[in-house]
C-alpha cells in the first residue's frame, strides 16, 4: 500500500504543474532609469526574490538556489578551473577550461565542459581585445599586456566617445567574444580601471539585445549591472527595478511564463511534496510551516493527495511567510492564499487551518508559528534561504540562527530547494564570473522553451531575472540579497544546527524524471549522496535535499 500512494501522490503532483496559461499582452519595459531613494523604499521583507509564479488562479513561485557540487573558480578572465568537489555532471577528473566554449555546440556557454578551448583562441581573443583597447584609448596605451591582460597600467587616457575611432570599432564588434568582453570589463571595474570599463562598456551596448541570443540577452542585463557599479548606482538601480514593476496581473502572468518554459520550480515542489508525503503518510495532524510559500500552489496537490490516504484525511495547518514579490503578484496580502487553499481542502473534505505570518524570515520568532502539541511539524525552504543573510552581512546572523529555530520545532522533516552557485562571500570579480557562467545556462534553457523572438518571454526575463542578476553585480552589503551558497555549504549550515540528512529516495527521482519528460533533453536530474541535482546539459541549476 505503502508504494502504491507513492506512486499516486508522485502522480498527482506532476499533473498540477500542466495546465493551459491565458493569453499574455505584450509589455515593454523601457531603458532602467536611475531614481532617487525617496520615490521608492524597500518596504518589503528580506525574502523578497524572483518569482516565477502564474497567472490567474494557478499559484507558482519562482526563485534562485545552491548545493554541494562543483562551481567555477575564475582564476584569470579566460580561464576556468574546476574545484575537485565535482557535481554529478562534471566529467570525470579536474580539469581547466576556457570561459569560451562556443566551440562546442553540445555545451552551455561556460559550464563544465569535458574538453577545453585551445591555446590559440584565447591568445586571439586578447590580440582582438588588445586591439580594441589601442581603439578606445589610442596607440599609446598600454593598458592590456598581451602576456597576461591584467590590465595593469595606472593612468588612462580619455576614454570619451568622441575621441574614439568609431569606424574601427564598429568593425571590430563582430570579431569579439561578448562573453569574454564582458569578463574584461568586469576585472577592468574590479581592478579600478574605470575609463576602460567605460569604453568597453560603449561597445558592449553594440553587442547585446533582448531579443537576441541567451548570450546577448544575458549581456544586456549583466551591462546594466556593470554600468551600476561603475556609476555607484546600484543600491537605486535595484529600488528601481523593484518599484517598477508591471500591474500585479501582468507580472503574476510573467511569472507564470517562465514558470511553465523551464522546470526549476515544479522541480523544487515536487521533490519537495515526493518527501513530504512520504514523512507524514501515518500522522494525524500536519503542520506545514512554508518560508516562501507565495501563492501557495504547492500545496494544492499534497492537499489532494492526503485526503485519498486509506485511513483517512489527516488535519492539515499550514503557516505562510510572505514576501513582497508575492505579495505584489497577488495583489494582495496572504489571506488570499488562506481562502483559495482552504477552498481546496473543504472540497476534499480535509480539516484545514491556515495561519499568516506576513513578515521576513528574519523576524520569525517561535511564538510567531503557532506550533500546537501534536502535530508533525513540516519545514519547507523552498529558493528562499539564500535571501537571509548570514555572518558576513550581519553578526546576528539570521541564516544560522532561523536554522536553530527550526531544529528547535524537531520537524518530522525539512525540505531545502536552492540554487547550485556561489555568490555569497565571493569578491565582486569572482562574483561576476559565477554569475554570467549560472545564467547563461539558464537563458539557454529558458531559450530552449520559447522561440527566440517571443515577446511575453522577453517581458518575463526583463522583470522576473533582470532584477536578481542587478542585484548581485551591482550591490554589496545589506543591499545585496541575492547570496546563494553550494549544498557542501548548506549541508554545513544544517548539520551545526543539528540537522541530519534525510534521504530522498528513489521515488523522489523517479516523480522529477517523469516531470522532466515534459521539457528538453538537455535537463537532467541525477541522485548524489543523498540529494537530488537539476542540471543544464554539464551545469548543476539546482539542488533538492531533505533533513531532519
Amino acid at each position: 500500500m505503502q508504494t502504491s500512494r507513492n506512486h499516486q501522490t508522485s502522480a498527482s503532483i506532476h499533473s498540477m504543474y500542466h495546465q493551459p496559461m491565458q493569453g499574455i499582452d505584450p509589455y515593454r519595459l523601457s531603458h532602467i532609469q536611475i531614481i532617487d531613494d525617496n520615490i521608492c523604499s524597500d518596504g518589503g521583507s528580506q525574502g523578497t526574490s524572483v518569482s516565477f509564479q502564474a497567472c490567474k488562479d494557478q499559484f507558482f513561485t519562482l526563485e534562485s538556489s545552491t548545493g554541494n557540487t562543483d562551481f567555477l573558480v575564475y582564476d584569470s578572465p579566460s580561464t576556468v578551473s574546476i574545484s575537485s568537489h565535482r557535481s554529478p555532471f562534471s566529467p570525470q577528473g579536474s580539469q581547466s577550461c576556457q570561459s569560451d566554449p562556443h566551440h562546442s555546440p553540445d555545451n552551455a556557454y561556460g559550464s563544465p565542459m569535458s574538453g577545453s578551448s585551445t591555446v590559440d583562441d584565447d591568445n586571439e581573443m586578447r590580440l582582438k581585445l588588445r586591439e580594441l583597447e589601442r581603439s578606445l584609448l589610442g596607440p599609446e596605451s598600454d593598458i592590456l599586456d598581451s602576456g597576461n591582460c591584467s590590465f595593469s597600467s595606472g593612468d588612462h587616457q580619455d576614454t570619451s566617445a568622441a575621441s574614439w575611432n568609431w569606424n574601427q570599432l564598429m568593425e571590430m564588434i563582430p570579431r569579439l567574444n561578448l562573453k569574454q568582453v564582458l569578463v574584461y570589463c568586469a576585472q577592468a571595474i574590479s581592478e579600478g580601471h574605470f575609463s576602460t570599463a567605460a569604453g568597453m562598456m560603449q561597445v558592449m551596448e553594440e553587442m547585446v539585445s533582448v531579443s537576441g541570443e541567451p548570450i546577448q540577452r544575458l549581456g544586456a542585463y549583466m551591462l546594466e549591472g556593470l554600468r551600476a557599479r561603475l556609476e555607484f548606482s546600484g543600491s537605486k538601480i535595484y529600488k528601481a527595478l523593484k518599484c517598477e514593476q508591471p500591474a500585479s496581473s501582468d507580472l503574476m502572468t510573467y511569472m507564470g511564463i517562465l514558470y511553465n518554459i523551464c522546470p526549476y520550480w515544479k522541480f523544487a515542489y515536487t521533490s519537495a511534496n515526493v518527501v513530504i508525503a512520504q514523512a507524514v503518510q501515518s500522522e494525524s495532524r500536519i503542520h506545514i510551516i512554508d518560508f516562501q510559500i507565495a501563492q501557495g500552489s504547492q500545496w494544492i496537490q499534497l492537499i489532494q493527495g492526503l485526503a485519498r490516504q486509506p485511513h483517512g484525511a489527516p488535519v492539515i495547518h499550514i503557516t505562510g511567510i510572505d514576501d513582497s514579490q508575492s505579495y505584489h503578484a497577488r495583489g494582495g496580502g496572504l489571506g488570499l492564499v488562506g481562502k483559495k487553499l482552504s477552498e481546496v481542502a473543504a472540497s476534499c473534505n480535509v480539516p484545514f487551518e491556515f495561519h499568516n505570518a506576513a513578515m521576513s524570515g528574519c523576524e520569525i520568532k517561535r511564538e510567531h508559528l503557532r506550533v500546537q502539541p501534536g502535530e508533525a511539524v513540516v519545514v519547507n525552504f523552498p529558493y528562499v534561504l539564500h535571501h537571509i543573510p548570514d555572518e558576513s552581512v550581519s553578526t546576528e546572523n539570521h541564516r544560522d540562527q532561523l536554522l536553530r529555530l527550526v531544529k528547535s520545532l524537531s520537524p518530522k522533516v525539512v525540505t531545502l530547494v536552492e540554487q547550485e552557485s556561489k555568490t555569497n562571500t565571493n569578491p565582486f570579480f569572482d562574483r561576476f564570473c559565477e554569475t554570467l557562467d549560472y545564467y547563461t545556462a539558464m537563458f539557454e534553457s529558458i531559450d530552449a522553451g520559447s522561440s527566440r523572438d517571443d515577446k511575453k518571454r522577453i517581458n518575463a526575463e526583463q522583470h522576473c531575472v533582470a532584477r536578481d542578476i542587478v542585484n548581485m553585480i551591482a550591490c554589496e552589503g545589506a543591499e545585496r540579497v541575492e547570496r546563494h551558497e553550494l549544498l557542501g555549504k548548506w549541508r554545513s549550515r544544517l548539520m551545526m544546527a543539528g540537522f541530519n540528512p534525510y534521504p530522498l529516495g528513489p521515488y523522489v527521482t523517479n516523480a522529477v524524471r517523469v516531470l522532466l519528460k515534459g521539457y528538453d533533453k538537455n535537463y537532467r536530474v541525477e541522485e548524489h549522496h543523498g540529494a537530488l541535482y537539476l542540471g543544464w546539459k554539464n551545469r548543476c541549476m539546482a539542488t533538492s535535499s531533505a533533513w531532519r
